[in-house]
């Protein structure tokens, strides 16, 4: 027994020896190994993974208009292969797509209070589509919270529209854009004001052309906290939202998770204290800013400055009016909202679904993955998202068709 154990030690020796000489994918058995990973990983992905996503739309004929019109909302979207997880599309999205390059025309307009908003305009001048800048379709773009029109989706967004000869123009929130505070306020989720007043200025310079917008993230809850107050009575002909926070109260919730505010609420509040140190000499007037400047959450931020300069009783109340979900059931026009499930800043649980199927003008877009504004897709997703060709088959398909539900 003792000479046969020296034996097998020898040859397991040599067998070692030989593997680390000729490296592991020189034999069969490592080639198989990898094979035979490669294949379980392949059926994994495509059997939990790469799914169609869900589309909840409580009107039949909003629901073949996008079938034919915006077929990629019922067909299997393939999440980028080795970075599907919400989290890391999320983290991974500012870094790897691309940027395209637009030259924006800026425009600084007057509020009724005595401020002013940053608006910055792609006309399209050389559209060859739409040659009449009096008829040139154009689309108001809402970036996230701390974003403006240098954000990476912002620009593909305006890159898509090009193609198809639209004009695009940036909303840029309250003192985010470079432009001087000239009052004492800056924005939020739940006050239209300032988007009202852009909307009208928009139309009343283009009054001839046919009007969309497009929201994303705080963006998207903002256009529809404007879309429930207003009803029908908009100059908009439609609207896109994506990754919007339904209820501001789960979103909060799910990014104080340990890991969630590692990864995100922590620096999501020092985005947003940056955005306003700039302007302290000028919110001093009104704010302890060494207060708001120690808010280590998105909710302690919002309790010290965002709920105390619009007026809210407290946090809870600015959070309830902030919340999108109250106002689905009132809106008027046609309104296509792409969610992902696991998105951490709106968690699926919180989507309105029910609410959705209750009113004929909207239309939601759930995807199994994709994380917050990520949507990443092909193996090396620089150039496109599906986010990216969900807005432009649904801009188009309103803009060259849409009378076929306007009526509706």
């Amino acid at each position: 027994c003792a000479m046969d154990l020296k034996v097998l030690t020898r040859e397991l020796s040599l067998y070692l020896e030989n593997q680390v000489r000729v490296g592991l994918f020189g034999s069969g058995v490592g080639l198989s190994l990898v094979l035979g990973f490669g294949v379980a990983y392949a059926c994994y992905y495509l059997n939990s993974i790469a799914k169609k996503p869900q589309l909840v739309a409580s009107n039949d004929r909003f629901c073949r208009f996008l079938e034919e019109y915006c077929p990629v909302v019922t067909e299997t979207y393939y999440p980028t292969i080795w970075c599907w997880e919400g989290r890391v599309q999320t983290l991974l999205r500012p870094f790897i797509t691309s940027r395209p390059h637009v030259q924006y025309r800026n425009e600084l307009i007057k509020t009724a209070d005595g401020g002013q908003i940053s608006l910055d305009w792609f006309d399209n001048n050389d559209s060859l589509y739409y040659p009449d800048a009096s008829t040139r379709p154009t689309v108001l773009l809402l970036p996230g919270l701390t974003g403006t029109s240098k954000e990476s989706y912002i620009l593909h967004m305006i890159h898509q529209s090009e193609t198809l000869g639209y004009r695009c123009v940036v909303f840029n929130n309250r003192g985010i854009a470079g432009e001087d505070l000239l009052t004492p306020r800056t924005y939020c989720a739940a006050n239209t004001e300032d988007l009202e007043a852009v909307i009208h200025h928009v139309h009343s310079l283009h009054p001839s052309a046919p009007f969309m917008a497009a929201g994303v993230s705080m963006g998207g809850m903002l256009l529809l906290n404007y879309l429930g107050k207003t009803g029908r009575d908009t100059p908009l002909m439609a609207a896109a939202i994506f990754s919007a926070g339904w209820n501001v109260f789960e979103s909060v919730e799910s990014l104080e998770k340990p890991l969630n505010w590692l990864l995100f609420n922590y620096y999501l509040t020092t985005c947003l204290q940056s955005s306003i140190s700039r302007h302290r000499q000028m919110l001093e007037k009104l704010f302890d800013m060494d207060l708001v400047m120690k808010a280590r959450t998105v909710r302690e931020f919002d309790k010290q400055f965002t709920s105390v300069m619009f007026g809210y009783r407290s946090i809870d109340d600015y959070y309830e009016d902030a919340s999108p979900c109250h106002k689905l059931k009132s809106v008027g026009i046609p309104v296509l909202c792409l969610n992902s499930v696991d998105d951490v800043f709106s968690p699926g649980h919180a989507i309105p679904v029910e609410t959705a199927k209750q009113n004929a003008n909207v239309a939601l877009v759930l995807t199994s993955c994709g994380g917050h504004i990520g949507f990443l897709e092909g193996i090396w997703p620089r150039k496109c998202t599906y986010m990216d060709r969900v807005f432009k088959q649904f801009v188009q398909a309103m803009f060259e068709h849409g009378n076929k539900i306007l009526s509706m």
